[in-house]
């Protein structure tokens, strides 16, 4: 429990920066980023359970990544993260989840993660802000990738990229369990630099 609240503390704390930073009212970030005043207001004071999809646009309307909001200042020159140590930030009813693993550092950022898809079991994503691109490599098992509609299957050894600023899907299929390491691009810009 501990931890869960360190954990919102730096996200309260990092929004709040970065809302500052850019320059946004309270109101017209909820506005921008289509979350409520209430739950911004919650979120600034470390109250609350903001879920993946808040905290992705979030991210995208402050130009910065996920991981910008949820990680202190860096501890040297290189970070070394155990997967068991990072929680999930979605977890589906079957068992699916999705961590965030790290953030690389620098004007255009590379966010990486883990997902694990269990069959039948999928993850809709809006549009990301224009410029990011996404990569999912498939290490085990079979998945279903649906950008702006079309379905394509994304096997094991199998490596697909997208423009992210589409509406796409994440969706295990086959029929044992997806593994995949998806990396999120995200733009150069001086937000991005966090």
């Amino acid at each position: 429990m501990t931890e869960t609240a360190a954990a919102l503390r730096t996200v309260a704390h990092n929004v709040r920066a970065a809302r500052i930073r850019a320059g946004l009212s309270l109101e017209e970030l909820s506005r921008r980023a289509q979350v409520s005043k209430g739950a911004l207001v919650g979120l600034e004071k470390a109250q609350g359970n903001p879920n993946l999809a808040t905290l992705v646009r979030l991210a995208d309307t402050l130009g910065i990544s996920v991981s910008a909001l949820m990680q202190g200042r860096p501890e040297g020159r290189v970070r070394v993260v155990a997967a068991d140590a990072v929680a999930p930030l979605w977890s589906g009813e079957r068992g699916s989840e999705a961590r965030l693993m790290l953030t690389t550092s620098g004007a255009a950022p590379v966010e990486v993660w883990r997902w694990r898809l269990e069959p039948g079991e999928e993850y809709p994503s809006h549009p990301h802000q224009a410029g990011v691109v996404e990569t999912v490599s498939v290490t085990a098992g079979r998945m279903t990738l649906v950008v702006d509609g079309t379905e394509h299957t994304v096997e094991a050894g199998q490596t697909a990229t997208f423009d992210g600023d589409a509406p796409h899907t994440y969706r295990g299929s086959g029929t044992g369990t997806c593994h995949l390491i998806m990396t999120v691009h995200l733009p150069p810009g001086p937000a991005a630099a966090t």
